[in-house]
């Protein structure tokens, strides 16, 4: 048995997920905290490879023993509906364990997946607000009514399945580009206006390239046209700048079985 973990973080502080030498990440602190909670080494793998400071809301993980031959034992001697309580202990307040579940030691956190939420926040204001640092990108141009039309039209544009090659940043060795966005749209409440993607799957920068896009295009600096032509030639220069990464949260992941969370 595996344990499923439900996570939410702020990345500001951390060099994304997974571990790497040149920094400390989300993955090495888990990891080291859940060591210290069950007395053995252990490992915690993700289901995405969040960037420099990206946020989750909703991030999974799977915890299991690093010796692979104690998953066949009861070792997790914690109930599971308690596990947020214990661990939670061990982490920086930017980091909690929010709720986990059982499943099956063939269950791949990132292969299992059907598909995963985005969600990117702007604080459309003249002024910068200080609450909101490094976890909304500030853009002090007024985005009217218009422009905020403009940008849906182009969230559409990006649903069914596409070649997003124009979406992705240079230097990736991903082969095959073709992605399917299930649902796309932007939404303002009040200075902040979200913008909302779910797919299979997405590549490296793509959601970042893709609130770049729809900006560009609310300012006037792409029209959907262009946008059009970065989903059809899959050149890079087409589409939009790519938006900082303080605005983005990975918010939701689907998999192709019921979960059940459990927290009390």
């Amino acid at each position: 048995m595996k344990i499923l973990l439900k996570i939410r973080y702020d990345g500001a502080a951390y060099c994304g997920f997974q571990t790497q030498p040149n920094g400390i990440t989300v993955q090495e602190v888990l990891t080291k905290a859940f060591g210290a909670l069950m007395g053995f080494p252990c490992h915690v793998t993700g289901c995405s490879r969040t960037d420099s400071g990206v946020h989750a809301l909703g991030f999974c993980a799977a915890l299991e023993p690093a010796d692979p031959s104690l998953l066949s034992t009861d070792w997790c001697k914690i109930p599971t509906e308690k596990i947020h309580r214990a661990v939670n202990v061990h982490l920086p307040e930017d980091i909690a364990v929010i709720a986990a579940a059982e499943v099956e030691n063939e269950f791949h956190p990132r292969y299992s997946v059907v598909s995963k939420a985005y969600e990117y926040h702007i604080h459309n204001a003249p002024y910068r607000d200080p609450f909101l640092n490094k976890r909304v990108y500030h853009d002090p141009v007024r985005i009217d009514e218009a422009a905020l039309q403009r940008m849906n039209q182009v969230t559409q544009l990006f649903v069914g399945q596409h070649d997003f090659s124009g979406f992705m940043s240079a230097g990736s060795s991903v082969e095959d580009c073709r992605r399917t966005v299930k649902s796309a749209e932007v939404r303002q409440y009040g200075e902040r206006i979200v913008y909302r993607v779910e797919a299979d799957g997405f590549l490296y920068n793509m959601v970042r390239i893709m609130a770049g896009s729809l900006l560009d295009v609310a300012h006037g600096r792409k029209s959907i046209e262009d946008i059009r032509e970065a989903l059809e030639d899959g050149k890079r220069t087409s589409a939009g700048f790519t938006a900082p990464p303080d605005g983005l949260y990975l918010c939701d992941v689907h998999y192709g079985q019921e979960i059940r969370w459990l927290c009390r």
